[in-house]
């Protein structure tokens, strides 16, 4: 039988296509302070489990370490709409929603409906003016191939979440927390696909699926430097061998084309200007398409203050300068640490 730790520290994993992002804290709710940090390739299990049985303490076969954690299944959804308010209470109403405009089938799924504003469960019985609401879930399969990855890592999910999820919700509160003035252009990109949204103070205005991820740009990276495959390509682009910024108009220019079309609906929409760009999940390597993207949306990427940030949440660093430690993807981690209240925030 396995012995599990009564120690008061509590644990936090965040686990992309790229990377493991790991926190041990003091407690498991503020006020606490970080105590350490690791960081795996998440492809390696063994690294990450390494990293685990380093942060956490434990020897090897002494138990599960307990975490709350965050993960990004492949086929993840997250897409804010409005629902029709006359039909809302109808039985087979969301289940149409997710058959007919997401193309799901919702028995193979777990799904929740949000509010869009605070993250909090949508109530059909109350469902007389908000009709903004978020659709949130995963396949099952992938939900529980993450519990049983989490297990082979030594780590026993005492609360899983959709990583992203979590991600802006913290996004939204440290917009208010830093009072800016204009919605923010998230990307999530991977493999496939990248993850798109339009984010501020007041929650989630926009989520669209874009089919366009890192992949595709290695078929331009082949043909513009003459490469005999794409497998050749795709590994001098995660290299940093090669300084590709000259190029990252031409990578980018399928992406920007379903951007320019999103921000150039949402500002005609809601009279709102995009201000700045946050890609939270780019390889280390590629950190320079942020500021590629950035610029060729018109705007800057977001810089996060951590420090200050999660100091008004009462939660600290262990170490005297974490801003320099800590870039964009660490926001994932740390968003699982935290407790708030979306609505106050935001008449705050």
């Amino acid at each position: 039988m396995f012995s599990f730790s009564k120690k008061p520290e509590a644990f936090f994993i965040e686990i992309n296509e790229e990377t493991a992002l790991m926190a041990r804290t003091s407690s498991s709710k503020a006020p606490f302070v970080i105590e350490e940090t690791k960081e795996a390739p998440a492809g390696d299990e063994a690294a990450v489990q390494q990293a685990v049985k380093e942060l956490v303490g434990k020897k090897s076969g002494s138990g599960y370490a307990h975490a709350r954690c965050g993960i990004h299944p492949a086929r993840r959804l997250i897409r804010r709409m409005s629902v029709d308010l006359k039909r809302v209470k109808e039985p087979g109403y969301f289940h149409e929603v997710c058959t007919q405009q997401f193309r799901i089938e919702t028995d193979k799924y777990t799904i929740a409906v949000l509010n869009s504003v605070d993250g909090t469960d949508y109530e059909t019985a109350k469902a007389t003016a908000e009709k903004e609401v978020v659709f949130v879930g995963a396949h099952n399969d992938e939900l529980l191939a993450a519990q049983q990855h989490l297990l082979a890592l030594g780590v026993f999910p005492e609360r899983l979440e959709l990583g992203t999820v979590a991600m802006l919700g913290a996004l939204a509160d440290y917009h208010a927390f830093a009072e800016l003035k204009t919605p923010t252009l998230v990307l999530e990109m991977d493999a496939g696909n990248t993850q798109s949204f339009i984010i501020n103070a007041g929650g989630l205005d926009v989520s669209r699926a874009i089919p366009h991820g890192l992949d595709a740009m290695t078929s331009v990276v082949q043909k513009e430097l003459s490469l005999k495959d794409e497998e050749s390509a795709r590994k001098l682009f995660y290299s940093n061998t090669f300084d590709f910024t000259n190029m990252g108009g031409l990578l980018i220019r399928k992406l920007l084309k379903e951007l320019q079309s999103l921000i150039g609906f949402y500002e005609v929409q809601t009279g709102q200007s995009i201000g700045q760009v946050f890609c939270p999940q780019l390889p280390s390597k590629l950190i320079w398409l942020e500021a590629t993207i950035a610029k060729e949306v018109g705007v800057e990427p977001l810089k996060l203050d951590f420090s200050n940030w999660l100091k008004s949440r009462g939660i600290t660093f262990a170490s005297p300068t974490p801003s320099s430690d800590f870039d964009a993807k660490w926001l994932g981690v740390f968003s699982l640490m935290l407790y708030y209240d979306a609505v106050a925030a935001t008449k705050k």
